[in-house]
């Protein structure tokens, strides 16, 4: 599973490096009957929702091409100041 995520790490960081998005950690966990593909992301000064959901509609296509996980998951983009 580590390899896994790594190559998710790999994959998005450059696409969110270039909007000054830092990937603080991706996580695969299985919760209340669902799998989540849990990915915190900080920003210097704070993240807010509207950066969120742009990383969010460019990580979903990486994710589509990837296609690493058999099980259906649920993507689950959060920032670091709000999993804390």
């Amino acid at each position: 599973m580590e390899e896994k995520l790594e190559k998710v790490r790999h994959s998005i960081e450059p696409i969110l490096n270039e909007k000054e998005i830092i990937v603080d950690s991706v996580q695969y966990v299985f919760e209340n009957n669902y799998y989540f593909l849990r990915i915190v992301l900080d920003k210097l000064n704070g993240i807010d929702l509207d950066t969120i959901v742009e990383a969010t509609n460019l990580i979903n296509p990486l994710l589509d091409e990837l296609d690493l996980f058999e099980e259906s998951y649920i993507l689950d983009v959060l920032s670091k100041e709000k999993n804390v």
